[in-house]
């Protein structure tokens, strides 16, 4: 009889922290709504003071669970940071990529320039920069012709799409001569 009482008593425990975790978030957000009907804060304050003291109370219900299951706090600290110290390695060692994505899917949605425009990408404001023809707008680079000079006229320059943001950009829109002359040669 004894036998089961152990365990019995475990998922009491575990129940009764899920409910308390339940009630006393229910409780805030009613709380904090109220605040802002008294005091007329605006909704879009409300919103991430609520969603935070949620996450709170859920992240502190599920360590008290774990506690009660035998996990220490030492395991569960230790497993915390071991994945934000590789998190934060990982998205640092992704931020270029993770840039030039982010960037391509600007140029493919504010189209600030478009296969066949002439640009300029300017150094500084007293300085020439690269001069080519957009000939394609790929996920992580974009590829134009060399206009720059006679000697590197021709070649194809790829170049990062976070570049566009970064400096400034000059540009020409192809006459409509200028689009049927248009024809890259490999």
């Amino acid at each position: 009889m004894h036998a089961w009482l152990a365990p019995l008593t475990l998922c009491l425990q575990i129940l009764l922290i899920i409910v308390t975790a339940w009630v006393l978030r229910r409780l805030i957000w009613r709380i904090v709504e109220r605040l802002g009907s008294k005091y007329l804060f605006p909704p879009g304050m409300l919103v991430p003071l609520r969603t935070m003291a949620g996450w709170f109370i859920i992240v502190a219900a599920l360590l008290m669970v774990m506690q009660r299951l035998g996990v220490s706090a030492t395991v569960i600290w230790t497993a915390f940071t071991g994945f934000a110290a590789v998190a934060a390695v990982a998205f640092f060692a992704a931020w270029s990529v993770l840039s030039n994505l982010f960037c391509s899917f600007l140029i493919f949605t504010a189209a600030p320039f478009r296969v066949g425009d002439r640009l300029e990408i300017l150094d500084a404001a007293d300085k020439p920069g690269v001069k080519g023809r957009v000939l394609e707008i790929h996920l992580l680079y974009t590829s134009l012709e060399d206009l720059t000079s006679e000697e590197t006229k021709g070649a194809r320059l790829q170049i990062p799409n976070s570049a566009f943001f970064q400096k400034s950009i000059r540009r020409w829109h192809p006459d409509e001569a200028d689009l049927k002359s248009f024809v890259w040669k490999d």
